[in-house]
């Protein structure tokens, strides 16, 4: 799910710097993932069929094509794929390579189960990544490590030294004695002393060009505490003034590296330094002329043509430093999984599509794009979209699933999830149709298209996401709940083919 402040980056003009022949092939990706991480058993549902469901006040009155459905989903197989996504390929950065494997292995899972598969390319921002380096071991290894760089510093580079921390960048504590600078990783608060964003790029630049004239070897800046359950998410933080489009200057401002990690890094950086010495190595790359794309399969209806279409989709990219286990890794292994099932059920009228989006961070690229593309009469075909984002997260508080809509009205989506709930007993766990955009229904329902997100949150309001969401927790271990994965999946696959048999 994107969040509604997005990263500045700068526009990338080309698709310099990768070409096809560099790219692994389709199936290299998909042998070397599936065997970098634990193959998981793809059992049944750890319920039965007509038992009641995880939460539910009551047993289900499926109908012929639930049950059919609901036998067939496999929560294992999402798992798999869920492990290959967010554990073999990790953080899905927007256009950057570990998106297109990413994208590589969504295809073939779709082409593996006999479906036209194709992806739609668009141009997206630079980016531009930084990862730290343990090499004594002391920092925990269950969370990622990936950080952001900032745009206006170097680029392609390696440093490594003692870590040191000088308090808030605004009014730092530097050491007595300059040795202890010279060649240091320094640890600083980002400047926060001010709400003017200019003056807090200044802040920040004047203490990076300070750091640089002691000797330090790089500067990790950190963020400032959210309120709970949010937490602040790495970055790649400007040291010049920009609204956001402008590009970085031809040269940097910076000559060290600067980076911009998230809260729990932040965390477990200075709990290691109050107790012993902390050595870091850091690299930064920039990402330039980047294309992102969707992957788009269908099943053919078997209405004449041209058939209805109900879309099934996820977007499957990621934030910096985050595995993006929950956020949308959910949202994509619950596709991959249902058009597994789909498979399996025979012909329907509609033509279903199945669709990962990609950079959905960046501001709903993907989805957008695709929806541009639609002529009017495919966009009048359009019964309905069902767009998963953050369907599984283990965070206890979050027992509602949402049904949600840009315009806060229902639609056909929401009214085939709601009629999907009550046969199978999942009722009670369901929101009204709630007003809010933020994930890819927003693109089509903009356009006048039936969408709408469905999505584990807390019991309240939609806005109280778990506190893993866009961090380097948004792990498998750290944020995924099988059962309301498994829940989820039975939902969106008995309303998506209810809505696709209708005649």
């Amino acid at each position: 799910m994107t969040s509604r402040e997005h990263l500045s980056v700068t526009p990338a003009t080309s698709d310099a710097g990768r070409t096809r022949a560099a790219v692994l092939s389709r199936r290299s990706v998909i042998a070397g993932l599936a065997g970098s991480v634990a193959v998981v058993a793809a059992g049944r549902p750890a319920w039965a069929v007509d038992a009641h469901r995880p939460g539910s006040l009551r047993g289900p009155a499926l109908r012929v094509d639930d049950k059919r459905i609901v036998e067939a989903i496999r929560p294992g197989r999402a798992l798999r794929d869920l492990e290959v996504l967010s554990e073999g390929i990790g953080p899905r950065i927007g256009g950057t390579r570990s998106e297109y494997d990413a994208a590589q292995y969504i295809a073939g899972q779709l082409e593996s189960q006999r479906l036209a598969v194709r992806l739609e390319p668009f141009t997206v921002a630079d980016k531009f990544l930084a990862q730290i380096d343990d090499p004594d071991g002391q920092l925990p290894g269950d969370i990622c490590w990936q950080a952001g760089a900032s745009p206006d510093a170097a680029h392609g580079v390696s440093a490594s030294g003692q870590a040191i921390d000088v308090g808030p960048a605004d009014s730092p504590a530097w050491p007595a004695d300059p040795a202890v600078v010279a060649g240091a990783i320094v640890l600083a608060d980002d400047a926060v002393n001010t709400t003017d964003p200019v003056a807090r790029v200044n802040q920040r630049a004047a203490f990076v060009a300070d750091a640089q004239a002691r000797g330090a070897a790089a500067v990790i800046l950190l963020p400032a505490d959210l309120a709970y359950p949010r937490r602040a998410s790495a970055a790649s933080l400007r040291l010049v003034p920009t609204t956001g489009t402008s590009a970085p200057p031809p040269t940097p401002v910076a000559a060290i590296p600067v980076l911009g990690v998230a809260q729990v890094q932040k965390r477990l950086l200075r709990e290691d330094l109050a107790v012993r010495r902390l050595r870091l190595q850091v690299s930064t790359t920039a990402h330039r002329g980047l294309t992102s794309h969707n992957v788009i399969a269908e099943r053919p209806g078997s209405s004449r043509t041209p058939a209805p279409l109900v879309y099934i989709s996820g977007h499957y990219d990621s934030v910096i430093g985050a595995p993006g286990a929950n956020d949308d890794g959910s949202g994509t292994v619950l596709t991959l999984e249902l058009a597994r099932v789909f498979r399996s059920l025979g012909q329907i009228p509609a033509t279903v599509r199945f669709a990962l989006w990609g950079s959905e961070e960046q501001g709903l690229i993907g989805s957008r794009h695709h929806v541009a593309q639609l002529a009017p009469p495919e966009r009048d075909r359009i019964r309905g979209v069902f767009q998963n984002d953050m369907v599984g997260t283990s965070w206890e508080p979050a027992t509602r699933y949402w049904l949600l809509s840009f315009s806060g009205e229902a639609n056909p989506a929401t009214d085939a999830v709601a009629a999907a709930a009550t046969r199978l007993g999942y009722a009670p766990q369901i929101s009204p149709v709630t007003q809010r955009g933020a994930s890819d229904h927003q693109s089509f329902q903009e356009a006048g298209i039936a969408a709408a997100n469905f999505s584990w949150r807390g019991e309240s309001t939609p806005a109280l996401l778990e506190p893993p969401y866009h961090s380097p927790e948004d792990t498998i271990a750290k944020n995924i709940s099988i059962d309301r994965l498994t829940v989820s999946m039975e939902l969106i696959g008995s309303a998506a083919y209810d809505l696709a048999s209708r005649r």
